[in-house]
Protein backbone atom coordinates (compact mmCIF):
# COMPACT_ATOMS: atom_id res chain seq x y z
CA UNK A 1 0.00 0.00 0.00
CA UNK A 2 1.39 3.12 -0.95
CA UNK A 3 1.90 5.97 1.84
CA UNK A 4 -1.26 9.03 1.38
CA UNK A 5 0.39 12.44 2.39
CA UNK A 6 -2.08 14.44 5.25
CA UNK A 7 -3.70 16.03 2.69
CA UNK A 8 -4.86 12.54 0.67
CA UNK A 9 -5.82 11.48 3.71
CA UNK A 10 -8.15 14.56 4.73
CA UNK A 11 -9.43 13.84 1.30
CA UNK A 12 -10.51 10.66 1.51
CA UNK A 13 -11.86 11.40 5.22
CA UNK A 14 -14.14 14.21 3.51
CA UNK A 15 -15.71 11.54 1.14
CA UNK A 16 -16.77 9.48 4.80
CA UNK A 17 -20.32 10.35 6.21
CA UNK A 18 -20.21 11.55 9.87
CA UNK A 19 -21.50 7.52 10.80
CA UNK A 20 -18.24 6.07 8.49
CA UNK A 21 -16.19 8.61 10.42
CA UNK A 22 -17.21 7.82 13.98
CA UNK A 23 -16.87 3.72 12.96
CA UNK A 24 -13.53 4.94 11.96
CA UNK A 25 -12.57 6.77 15.22
CA UNK A 26 -13.58 3.77 17.53
CA UNK A 27 -11.69 1.69 15.26
CA UNK A 28 -8.58 3.53 15.31
CA UNK A 29 -9.06 4.09 18.99
CA UNK A 30 -9.02 0.23 19.42
CA UNK A 31 -6.41 -0.47 17.25
CA UNK A 32 -4.15 2.13 18.70
CA UNK A 33 -5.13 1.91 22.63
CA UNK A 34 -6.01 5.64 22.26
CA UNK A 35 -8.53 8.02 23.18
CA UNK A 36 -9.52 10.56 20.65
CA UNK A 37 -10.65 13.54 22.74
CA UNK A 38 -10.34 17.41 22.97
CA UNK A 39 -7.35 18.72 24.94
CA UNK A 40 -8.63 19.97 27.93
CA UNK A 41 -7.35 23.10 29.27
CA UNK A 42 -5.66 23.36 32.44
CA UNK A 43 -6.13 26.26 34.73
CA UNK A 44 -2.52 27.49 35.79
CA UNK A 45 -2.39 29.51 39.50
CA UNK A 46 -4.45 32.22 39.56
CA UNK A 47 -3.62 36.29 39.94
CA UNK A 48 -5.36 38.73 42.24
CA UNK A 49 -8.11 39.03 39.39
CA UNK A 50 -9.22 35.22 40.65
CA UNK A 51 -11.83 36.13 42.87
CA UNK A 52 -13.69 37.72 40.08
CA UNK A 53 -13.99 34.88 37.75
CA UNK A 54 -14.60 32.65 41.16
CA UNK A 55 -17.79 34.14 42.06
CA UNK A 56 -19.77 32.97 38.70
CA UNK A 57 -22.76 31.74 39.47
CA UNK A 58 -22.88 28.13 40.64
CA UNK A 59 -25.30 25.58 38.60
CA UNK A 60 -24.49 22.32 40.01
CA UNK A 61 -25.68 21.84 43.35
CA UNK A 62 -25.27 18.68 46.47
CA UNK A 63 -27.91 17.86 48.41
CA UNK A 64 -26.27 17.12 51.99
CA UNK A 65 -28.41 15.21 55.14
CA UNK A 66 -26.84 15.93 58.11
CA UNK A 67 -29.19 14.90 60.73
CA UNK A 68 -32.41 12.50 60.44
CA UNK A 69 -34.36 13.70 63.01
CA UNK A 70 -36.66 11.86 64.48
CA UNK A 71 -38.62 10.77 61.61
CA UNK A 72 -36.05 8.35 60.66
CA UNK A 73 -38.41 5.94 58.35
CA UNK A 74 -39.50 8.73 56.48
CA UNK A 75 -36.37 9.99 55.49
CA UNK A 76 -35.44 6.83 54.39
CA UNK A 77 -38.53 6.86 52.28
CA UNK A 78 -37.51 10.72 50.89
CA UNK A 79 -34.79 9.27 49.89
CA UNK A 80 -35.52 6.66 48.14
CA UNK A 81 -37.89 8.62 46.18
CA UNK A 82 -35.37 11.32 45.25
CA UNK A 83 -32.43 8.67 44.40
CA UNK A 84 -32.66 5.18 42.54
CA UNK A 85 -31.65 3.70 45.92
CA UNK A 86 -32.58 0.52 47.48
CA UNK A 87 -34.20 0.02 50.90
CA UNK A 88 -30.69 -0.95 52.56
CA UNK A 89 -28.56 1.65 50.56
CA UNK A 90 -31.13 4.32 51.50
CA UNK A 91 -31.09 2.95 55.35
CA UNK A 92 -26.99 3.08 55.38
CA UNK A 93 -26.76 6.18 53.61
CA UNK A 94 -29.55 7.99 56.72
CA UNK A 95 -27.58 6.24 59.10
CA UNK A 96 -24.27 7.40 57.63
CA UNK A 97 -24.89 11.27 58.46
CA UNK A 98 -23.41 13.53 56.91
CA UNK A 99 -24.39 12.06 53.40
CA UNK A 100 -24.70 13.32 49.92
CA UNK A 101 -28.17 12.59 48.89
CA UNK A 102 -27.88 14.22 45.46
CA UNK A 103 -24.81 15.38 43.46
CA UNK A 104 -24.42 17.80 40.76
CA UNK A 105 -28.34 18.96 40.43
CA UNK A 106 -29.44 21.75 39.44
CA UNK A 107 -31.13 24.73 41.75
CA UNK A 108 -34.26 23.89 41.48
CA UNK A 109 -34.06 20.50 41.52
CA UNK A 110 -32.01 20.65 44.88
CA UNK A 111 -34.61 23.17 46.56
CA UNK A 112 -37.03 20.58 46.06
CA UNK A 113 -35.17 17.67 47.11
CA UNK A 114 -34.16 19.75 50.33
CA UNK A 115 -37.80 20.69 51.07
CA UNK A 116 -39.54 17.53 50.79
CA UNK A 117 -36.59 15.84 53.07
CA UNK A 118 -37.27 19.03 55.46
CA UNK A 119 -40.68 18.32 55.67
CA UNK A 120 -39.85 14.23 56.63
CA UNK A 121 -37.79 15.55 59.42
CA UNK A 122 -34.43 15.66 58.21
CA UNK A 123 -31.71 18.16 58.23
CA UNK A 124 -30.21 19.41 54.71
CA UNK A 125 -28.05 21.94 53.73
CA UNK A 126 -27.30 22.50 49.86
CA UNK A 127 -24.02 23.28 48.74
Amino acid sequence: MAKLSQDELLEQFATLTLIELSEFVKAFEEKFDVKAAAPVAVAGVAGPGAPAEAEEEQDEFDVVLTAAGDKKIQVIKEVRALTSLGLKEAKDLVDGVPATVLEKVAKDAAEKAKAALEAAGASVTVK
